[in-house]
């Protein structure tokens, strides 16, 4: 054994019995941090440099604590996938967009058969959106985001009124759900017109850190009517973040006090996360998920789809079992479906 691991902000090197030498936390993380911090502040907003190194600089920082109100390994979906009956799900793509491969999985996994359907197959009339009970927005760069983050792709439904009506027609129904991730949450915020229920969600802008962030966060799952996230309130569970322009925009404080938050990032002991990076794009009050009026259309700027498993995550405590706490978003999906 050459060293043990200390509770005290001290780094102490012994040899025969006395100390050779010692240095304070502070002292260490000063020298190896500062000329990534210097670097930093020089890229990036120099504000967010300055929180990450004071976040990164506290010892007792609590990092990363996760708490579920639900078992992961109960698999609410399956008496319902028992039947047989498998509600068609359209995995929603555009030119640029690479997340349907693990988009698809999720559904799959809980119950439902996914269909790829590209833009260009509803634009063109070889599929009908009317045939689906759901669909998912998948994430990815749109048109490489040349317009700002999904605004070509809504702009693409938008002024086209076939396409507009046919995406009303299916907000409209009872009976269907959509989900957003990342892009295909920044595209949906801009059909809100035609959402019932959407009309106080915000745009997304460039992140505070003038940075695309790709890192773990810890999100909790806030009260709300989401279909997906139904017995899920209450939980903090850690999430991949990937994107350039995830700070949500309200056009007013009265939209986001109405808006209906359904995730917000939060720091390690439970509060809502201000700093960054435990807010990693400057959202207000954390917030980075949101769903309609009656919960069957949610948006969120996280990835739970990339971590149907446990060890898809960067880390999780241990003790989870093999399925990660985001697929119960699926099978809660699938349960609403009936």
């Amino acid at each position: 054994r050459i060293a043990r691991p200390t509770g005290t902000p001290r780094i102490r090197v012994s040899g025969q019995g006395r100390v050779l030498a010692e240095w304070r936390w502070e002292e260490l993380f000063d020298a190896w941090w500062s000329v990534t911090h210097a670097m930093q502040k020089l890229r990036d907003n120099p504000d967010s440099a300055d929180e990450e190194r004071a976040l990164a600089r506290d010892f007792k920082a609590p990092g990363l604590r996760p708490k579920l109100v639900f078992d992961p390994s109960d698999d609410v979906a399956a008496p319902f996938v028992a039947t047989g009956t498998r509600p068609k799900v359209a995995i929603l793509r555009e030119q640029g967009v690479n997340g349907q491969i693990e988009m698809a999985y999720n559904f799959e996994r809980a119950g439902f058969r996914p269909y790829d359907v590209h833009m260009s197959d509803l634009i063109e009339g070889r599929v009908n959106l009317g045939e689906f009970v759901g669909f998912a927005a998948c994430g990815g760069f749109s048109y490489g985001d040349v317009l700002g983050a999904g605004r070509g792709w809504a702009t693409s439904i938008l002024e086209r009124s076939a396409l507009r009506d046919a995406f009303a027609a299916f907000f409209a129904r009872s009976d269907t759900f959509a989900l957003g991730v990342c892009n295909g949450c920044q595209m949906l915020s801009q059909l809100k017109d035609i959402i019932p229920g959407a009309e106080h969600w915000p745009r997304f802008l460039r992140n505070r850190s003038e940075q695309f962030e790709a890192r773990t966060a810890l999100l909790e799952v806030v009260e709300s009517p989401s279909i997906f996230l139904r017995g899920m309130a209450g939980s903090r569970i850690p999430v991949a973040v990937a994107h350039g322009e995830g700070r949500a925009a309200f056009d007013s404080a009265v939209d986001q006090a109405a808006a209906r938050v359904a995730l917000r990032y939060i720091d390690g002991d439970g509060g809502v996360a201000s700093q960054y990076p435990l807010n990693p794009n400057g959202s207000p009050d954390g917030i980075t998920g949101l769903t309609s009026s009656d919960g069957r259309v949610t948006i969120l700027m996280p990835h739970p789809e990339r971590t149907p498993r446990s060890a898809n995550l960067s880390w999780h405590p241990a003790g989870w079992g093999d399925d990660s706490p985001w697929l119960r978003m699926f099978r809660n999906a699938r349960v609403w479906c009936g």
